[in-house]
């Protein structure tokens, strides 16, 4: 799994978990001095606050995936399991006994803990299950696939490092006495072709200005 899937599939999961823990997850009703019955509805971030909770930590954990080095990626990716596994237990609580979490919501609405007809849950829960599991296997395949990730960036490497392949890197002069050569002007004038004298550029300038030729010849 690349990075960039990896960073995608934490943040869909975080955005999907908190659209599972939004929707109504318990139902029942209870009786009160005014009406012999009133509907009473508990969300699934109240009936389990852990559900929130991952999907807040998900979302963070992929935003770290993409913008830090590698010890602080394998950091998010493990917390990020470890929300995964917090949004199953949650959830999974609620499922194995949603009248602590009915009562609640009965009590907050209402004022009466007194339930009148059986809890009944939604699908949703089975859903945020679903999220929580699949950001455990994505959290899991993306620690072993961040071995094989790029750096974030190089701009903290040693101004004038040498490249890959031995190339100096651009923009840098070779050190003095560093392996150069001199480049081979040509050949070397012999002892015939030496001027006589040299030939002061003043006074060149100001035979030409005479219209004389500078080379006495």
């Amino acid at each position: 799994m690349t990075r960039t899937r990896t960073v995608l599939a934490l943040l869909v999961l975080g955005a999907l978990t908190f659209g599972t823990g939004s929707p109504t997850w318990v139902t029942t009703t209870v009786a009160t001095a005014l009406e012999p019955e009133v509907a009473v509805a508990a969300a699934g971030t109240s009936a389990a606050p852990g559900v929130g909770a991952g999907a807040l930590v998900l979302l963070a954990a992929g935003i770290a995936c993409a913008l830090t080095g590698r010890v602080a990626r394998y950091v998010a990716l493990v917390v990020a399991a470890a929300a995964g596994v917090l949004v199953v237990v949650s959830t999974l609580a609620v499922v194995a006994d949603p009248t602590p979490a009915a009562t609640a919501a009965a009590s907050a609405s209402s004022g009466v803990t007194d339930l009148t007809s059986p809890v009944v849950l939604t699908a949703w829960p089975w859903a945020a299950v679903a999220t929580g599991v699949l950001a455990v296997v994505v959290a899991v395949w993306g620690t072993v696939a961040a071995r094989g990730w790029a750096a974030t960036s190089g701009r903290h490497e040693r101004a004038g490092a040498p490249a890959a392949g031995g190339q100096a890197a651009p923009g840098t002069q070779p050190a003095a006495g560093a392996g150069t050569t001199e480049p081979d002007a040509g050949p070397h004038p012999g002892p015939d072709d030496e001027p006589d004298g040299e030939i002061d550029p003043h006074d060149a300038w100001d035979a030409l200005s005479r219209g004389d030729d500078p080379t006495g010849r």
